[in-house]
């Protein structure tokens, strides 16, 4: 059995994972023009979330990893507002749109409760 990180671990890490694979394949659709715009914009912002959970597992005091899972946060915020946009510019339909946003919500949701509690320490 391979070892685990802690973030591995984390519902909300899991949830995040899941997040990036469906902007992965949302974006592929979007057009070939938006390759250096919101495609990448919304990829990379999806792997923040991820990542910036994963680093404040690393980081020692409660106030440092509230600092990491906050940016995290923000990050499910900006791709938020970029998968709107994509509404707006009809790269995407309402029903994705929805989709993206039920799931966003999910792991902001978690990651807020995850810096509380941090905070809380």
């Amino acid at each position: 059995m391979n070892y685990k990180f802690g973030f591995e671990k984390l519902q909300v890490w899991q949830d995040a994972r899941q997040l990036v694979k469906k902007i992965y394949k949302l974006t592929a659709k979007y057009p070939s023009s938006e390759k250096f715009g919101l495609t990448n914009q919304m990829r990379r912002c999806s792997v923040s979330i991820s990542s910036n959970i994963a680093e404040g597992t690393g980081r020692k005091n409660a106030k440092d990893q509230a600092h990491f899972y906050s940016m995290g946060y923000s990050s499910c915020l900006e791709l938020m507002s970029q998968t709107i946009l994509s509404l707006d510019l009809e790269f995407i339909s309402k029903d994705e749109e929805a989709d993206i946003r039920e799931h966003i919500q999910l792991v902001s949701n978690k990651m807020n409760a995850l810096r509380k509690a941090r905070l809380k320490r």
